[in-house]
């Protein structure tokens, strides 16, 4: 005992845990539970030897040889398709709090956005290679031993990219982990969808009401079916009021700030009467269509209407207030944190345990609805 407190003592030296129980004059087994929170109590002043021995020897739990030992690390995989876009990033912060909150670490990863290849292009293929990423990202975790894997982002209509994304988070889940996602249904596991078609067909009834008739859409790329789903609800929404979205106001265009900028260039060359309104399929290619306008000389809304979908939080910076769909992102993010860490308040379960729970419970879908916020960007200007 006497060698293991010089060694402990030794400037430079790590401290382990059984250097804790001889400084603390406890059993291993209790400086364990103490220095894990587990569920088994120790009584007060037992514990607060412990937690003193921890505080003079400087010890860290060695989170790698824990993985090891329970088959389980401390880390919870978050993936996102574009963390500058505040989409993403206000769904991730409400992830990291949630696991920051159980004394979690939350390993973030950016994946290259599906921003489609220009106007024309606006092709599927750049959905499928974020879906190949999540792939890689996913199995990295997995060799981690990561306790969790958390996936926020649209999926693509390519069933190949898809179903290998599956196969291998069901590798990871059966291996004990949890999984969840933000997202289409598509991937077997617990899924946080936003209500993408309907809260579109509701912007696009509102819009209607205010006297719109002549609509435009920059519909983000191709093969992504988030965009899909955001342009097939608003056309439910017009078809509703008699309203007829001709194809060629539906342009396909990045899902960027930039986007959206070349998308109303595109609309602006079109020649013709310009549309009463245009909807964009996010909030952040809106701003880039309202830059667009602005250069051009185009008043908003008084020569044009202009809408968005999500409500981030730097629309409170932008002139005029945009009219968009409200969908609660920070919340999002934890309530799928809550899925995947909702077993964690207690010791942390053996990897067989982990794999029966993974096997015996079926996967559950929450639906979040959006709520459509009118603002001065589609209010119609009286005639001067």
């Amino acid at each position: 005992m006497a060698q293991r407190r010089k060694r402990a003592d030794r400037p430079g030296a790590r401290a382990t845990l059984q250097d804790v129980a001889d400084r603390a004059g406890v059993s291993l087994s209790t400086a364990s539970r103490v220095v894990s929170e587990g569920s088994r109590p120790v009584g007060e002043a037992l514990a607060e030897r412990v937690r003193k021995a921890v505080a003079d020897l400087g010890y860290t739990a060695d989170l790698q040889a824990r993985a090891v030992a329970t088959g389980r690390s401390a880390l919870v995989g978050v993936i996102v398709h574009d963390i500058s876009d505040p989409y993403f990033s206000s769904i991730a912060a409400g992830v990291i709090e949630a696991a920051r909150s159980k004394q979690l670490l939350a390993c973030l990863s950016s994946i290259p956005a599906a921003r489609g290849g220009g106007v024309a292009g606006g092709g599927a293929a750049p959905a499928a290679v974020a879906e190949a990423a999540e792939l890689d990202y996913v199995t990295l975790m997995r060799a981690q031993r990561a306790r969790a894997v958390i996936l926020i982002g649209s999926r693509s209509d390519d069933p190949a990219a898809t179903g290998a994304l599956r196969s291998q988070i069901a590798a990871f889940t059966a291996a004990g982990g949890r999984a969840a996602c933000v997202g289409q249904d598509l991937l077997g596991i617990d899924t946080v969808l936003p209500e993408n078609r309907l809260g579109a067909e509701a912007l696009a009834k509102a819009l209607a009401a205010q006297g719109h008739r002549r609509f435009a859409v920059l519909a983000g790329p191709r093969g992504l079916l988030t965009a899909r789903d955001r342009l097939d609800g608003f056309r439910d929404g017009l078809a509703a009021w008699s309203v007829e979205l001709e194809s060629a106001r539906v342009v396909h265009c990045p899902f960027s700030r930039d986007g959206g900028y070349e998308g109303m260039s595109a609309i602006l060359a079109a020649g013709g009467p310009l549309p009463d309104c245009v909807f964009a399929v996010t909030d952040v290619m809106a701003v880039g269509a309202l830059a667009r306008l602005r250069a051009a000389g185009v008043a908003v809304p008084g020569q044009l209407a202009v809408a968005g979908f999500d409500d981030i939080s730097t629309l409170r910076d932008v002139y005029p207030p945009l009219t968009t769909v409200r969908l609660p992102l920070k919340r999002m993010g934890e309530i799928a944190a809550g899925l995947v860490l909702a077993d964690e308040a207690g010791d942390v379960l053996d990897d067989r345990t982990s794999a029966r729970l993974g096997e015996s419970r079926s996967a559950r879908v929450l639906p979040v609805p959006g709520e459509v916020i009118v603002r001065e960007s589609t209010i119609p200007q009286p005639p001067r």
